[in-house]
C-alpha cells in the first residue's frame, strides 16, 4: 500500500472508531487508540526519509482518484511526499503523538475523552490532508478541515457560553481569510487552467503570466493565510481559542493550524519570488503582527493568553522572513517553534493541572519547589523562545533578524524591539508563576502537585528538542557552508534560494544584539519580579490599560462591524418577516375567508342548486363556443 495512504488512513480510522465505539470501550482504550494512530504515521513517514535522501529529485506520488473533468481541466486527489511535505509531516505527526500522550493524562477525568480524541485525530488528519496533497484543491480541503476541528475543540466544553462565542469567532475569522484563498485559486485555474502544484508552479516560475496576475494571485492567497496564521488585522480569534482545552492549544499553536500560512508561502515560493509587491505587503503585515502581539503579551495575566499572543508575534516573525524571501529561515523557525511552543502550552496545562485549573499568574508564584520538573522544562522553553545562546530559538530567531538586517534596517529595528519585548514578557511570566510565595489562597495552595509521566515525558522530550534543535540549520558562520535544513529543502524550490551572508563582522555585531536583546528583558523582569518583589500590575491606567485590554481592537471590531451587522439584519428581518411574511400572510387571509364564504353558500347540499349551476355551466360553455367556433 502507498505510504502517503497510509498516513493519512490512521488519524481518520483513529477519528472513525473513537468517533464512533471510542466511548462504549473500557475506560482508558479510546485515549490510547487517537495517540496509536498518530504514532504510526510518525514512524511510516520517518521510514520514507532515506528514499527521500538518497536522491534529491525523489518524490513519492499517489494518485487516489479523480474528482471530475470540468472543460479539461481534471481535479483530482492526488498526493505527494517531498522534502518539504515530509518535514512539514514529521512535525505535524510527532509534535502530535506527543500532545496526545500528554491528553491521555491531562483529559482523563472527562466524560468525553474520547469525542476529544476523535477531534484531535481529525484534526492532525486535516492538517496532514493540507500538507500532502499534490494541488491546491485538495490544499483546500485541508485548510477547510482544520478550520472545522478548531471550531470543535476551541468550543470542546461547549456548556461553557463564552467558549462556544470563542469557536464561532475563530470559525468565522477563517472564513474571512479563505475567501482570499478562493478567489486566489480561482485566478489559478482561470490562467493556468489546473491547481496541481506541477503544473502550476514551473508555469510561474518560467515567466507565465504578468506582474499584476502574480501580485493578484500572491496578495490573495496570503490573505488566506492571514486568517489561518493570525495575522494582523485577522488574528484576533487566536487569543481566544484558548477556551478549548490545553492540549488543543498546543496543537494548534505548535503543529497544525497557525503553520498552514507559512506553509502555503513556501509551497508557493515561485510565484512569491516574482512578486515583490506582495512580499512587501507580507514583510509589514508580519512587521506590524510580531509588534503588536509582543506588546499586548505584556500586561496578560492569563497564562495561556501570554502564549497565545506570543504564537502571534512570532508567526509575524516567520512571516517577515518569507516577506524578505528566507523561506528556509521561516521553516527553520516553524520547526524550533514547535519544539518551544508544545512545551510552554503544555508546561502552562502542566501548571493549570497542579493549581486546580486556575489560569491567573498573579494568583500563582512559588510553583517551582511544588513542580521542579514542570518548572525545570518550562524554564527551558522559555530560554529557547526568548533566545539563549545556542538553544535552538537562539538560531532561528537570529537568521529571521540577520535576513531582515540585509533587506530594510527600519524594519529590523522594528523586529529588535519585538524581540526584545519577547524576552520581556516571557520571563515576566516564568517568574510570576514560579518564582516568589505563592499569592493565591490557602485552598488553591492545598495539594499543588507536579504531573504523572504521561504529561511530564512530552515535557522532557520537547525540553530536549528545544535545546538542541538548533542543530538542524546551524548558521553559515558557523559551518562555512549552509546548514542541513537549507540543504535539505533547496531541490524542492523552483527558484534558486540564495539568502545573504554577511562578514564576520557584521555578523559578530548581529550576535551582540542577538544577546542583548536577550540579557536586557532577562535583567529587566528579574529586577522588577524577583529583586524588587514588585506585585504584578493591575494595568488601571494610561497604556498598561491600553495594553492589559489588547489595544480595544475586539472592541472596535465589536462597535465597527459586528454591531453594523447585527443592525442591518435586525432591519433585514423586520422587512423580510415582519412586513413581507406577516403582511402576506395577513393580507391573504381576508380574500381566502371570503372565498370561504362564497364557496360555504354555494355548497349548501340542496340537489337543485346543484342542477341549477350544472344547467348554467352548459349553458356558458355552449355559448363560449358559439362565441369563438
Amino acid at each position: 500500500m502507498n505510504p502517503i495512504a497510509l498516513i493519512l488512513l490512521f488519524p481518520l480510522l483513529g477519528f472513525a472508531l473513537n468517533g464512533t465505539i471510542g466511548h462504549k470501550l473500557p475506560k482508558g482504550i479510546a485515549p490510547w487508540i487517537g495517540t496509536l494512530f498518530i504514532f504510526l504515521p510518525f514512524v511510516i513517514t520517518l521510514g520514507q526519509w532515506d528514499i527521500l535522501s538518497n536522491d534529491v529529485e525523489a518524490t513519492i506520488k499517489w494518485d487516489a482518484y479523480t474528482f471530475f473533468n470540468l472543460d479539461g481541466i481534471i481535479f483530482k486527489a492526488a498526493f505527494t511526499l517531498d522534502r518539504l511535505s515530509i518535514w512539514m509531516t514529521l512535525i505535524i505527526t510527532g509534535i502530535g503523538t506527543l500532545i496526545h500522550l500528554y491528553s491521555i493524562s491531562y483529559m482523563d477525568h472527562d466524560p468525553n475523552a474520547a469525542k476529544f480524541f476523535s477531534f484531535l485525530n481529525f484534526f492532525v488528519f486535516n492538517m496532514l490532508l493540507l500538507v500532502l496533497g499534490a494541488n491546491f484543491l485538495m490544499l483546500f480541503f485541508g485548510w477547510e478541515g482544520v478550520g472545522l476541528c478548531s471550531y470543535l475543540l476551541i468550543g470542546f466544553w461547549y456548556q461553557n457560553a463564552s467558549y462556544g462565542k470563542a469557536a464561532r469567532k475563530a470559525f468565522i475569522m477563517n472564513r474571512i481569510g479563505d475567501l482570499g484563498l478562493l478567489l486566489g485559486m480561482f485566478l489559478i485555474i482561470k490562467n493556468y487552467g489546473s491547481l496541481e502544484y506541477s503544473d502550476v508552479l514551473p508555469a510561474i516560475a518560467q515567466g507565465t503570466g504578468g506582474s499584476v496576475l502574480l501580485t493578484s494571485i500572491a496578495i490573495l492567497l496570503f490573505i488566506g493565510a492571514m486568517g489561518k496564521s493570525a495575522q494582523i488585522p485577522l488574528f484576533t480569534w487566536l487569543p481566544d481559542a484558548m477556551a478549548g482545552p490545553t492540549p488543543v492549544s498546543a496543537l494548534i499553536h505548535a503543529a497544525t493550524m497557525v503553520t498552514a500560512g507559512i506553509y502555503l508561502v513556501i509551497r508557493c515560493e515561485a510565484l512569491y519570488a516574482l512578486a515583490p509587491i506582495a512580499n512587501e505587503f507580507i514583510l509589514w503585515i508580519g512587521l506590524a503582527t510580531a509588534l503588536i502581539g509582543a506588546l499586548i503579551g505584556l500586561r496578560q495575566n492569563d497564562i495561556k493568553k501570554v502564549l497565545a499572543y506570543s504564537t502571534v508575534s512570532q508567526l509575524g516573525f516567520m512571516f517577515v522572513a518569507l516577506g524578505v524571501g528566507a523561506y528556509t529561515t521561516a521553516l527553520f523557525h516553524v520547526t524550533t517553534h514547535a519544539f518551544f511552543k508544545a512545551l510552554l502550552f503544555l508546561g502552562a496545562g502542566s501548571v493549570i493541572h497542579g493549581v486546580h485549573d486556575r489560569q491567573d499568574i498573579t494568583q500563582m508564584g512559588g510553583l517551582k519547589k511544588m513542580m521542579p520538573l514542570t518548572y525545570i522544562t518550562f524554564l527551558i522553553g522559555t530560554l529557547a523562545i526568548s533566545g539563549f545562546p545556542l538553544l535552538s530559538g537562539f538560531f532561528s530567531k537570529d537568521e529571521i533578524l540577520a535576513s531582515v538586517f540585509h533587506h530594510n534596517i527600519v524594519a529590523y529595528i522594528v523586529l529588535v524591539i519585538a524581540a526584545l519585548l519577547t524576552a520581556t514578557y516571557m520571563f515576566r511570566l516564568l517568574f510570576l508563576t514560579f518564582h516568589g510565595e505563592f499569592r493565591g489562597t490557602d485552598y488553591a495552595l492545598k495539594d499543588v502537585h507536579e504531573s504523572n509521566w504521561k504529561m511530564t515525558t512530552p515535557l522532557v522530550v520537547l525540553a530536549v528538542l528545544s535545546i538542541l534543535g538548533g542543530v538542524l540549520n546551524l548558521p553559515h558562520y558557523l559551518l562555512h557552508t549552509d546548514g542541513f535544513l537549507a540543504s535539505w529543502l533547496r531541490p524542492t524550490f523552483l527558484i534558486f534560494e540564495n539568502p545573504a551572508h554577511t562578514d564576520i563582522t557584521t555578523e559578530i555585531i548581529l550576535i551582540g544584539v542577538a544577546i542583548s536583546i536577550f540579557l536586557f528583558g532577562f535583567i529587566y523582569s528579574r529586577s522588577r519580579y524577583i529583586t524588587k518583589n514588585m506585585s504584578p500590575e493591575q494595568s488601571t491606567a494610561g497604556i498598561e490599560k491600553v495594553l492589559s485590554n489588547k489595544f480595544y481592537i475586539d472592541e472596535f471590531y465589536q462597535k465597527a462591524i459586528v454591531r453594523p451587522i447585527e443592525f442591518l439584519g435586525d432591519i433585514l428581518f423586520a422587512l423580510v418577516d415582519t412586513l413581507l411574511l406577516y403582511g402576506l400572510t395577513f393580507s391573504v387571509h381576508p380574500i381566502l375567508r371570503f372565498i370561504g364564504r362564497f364557496n360555504r353558500k354555494i355548497q349548501n347540499g340542496n340537489i337543485e342548486y346543484y342542477l341549477l349551476y350544472m344547467v348554467g355551466a352548459i349553458a356558458l360553455l355552449l355559448g363560449l363556443n358559439l362565441l369563438f367556433a
